[in-house]
């Protein structure tokens, strides 16, 4: 049998900060201050968005990621 490699899967941020007190792991704030967000994504008002302007979507975010 062959042995399955399990590659790490890229947490990929929230589009938009739940506002919690102890932020959560996927919070795009947190993710932001530690270096983790993907390249060519920021966050302004708390939500996550592109740095060219286009849309954010779920598919575009996990290529990225």
């Amino acid at each position: 049998m062959a042995k399955k490699s399990r590659a790490k899967k890229a947490k990929l941020p929230k589009t938009k900060c739940c506002v919690s007190a102890s932020k959560c792991g996927r919070c795009p704030l947190r993710m932001l201050k530690n270096g983790t967000l993907p390249e060519g994504y920021t966050v302004r008002k708390r939500e996550l968005v592109r740095l060219d302007g286009k849309k954010v979507s779920k598919k575009k975010l996990a290529k990225a990621a």
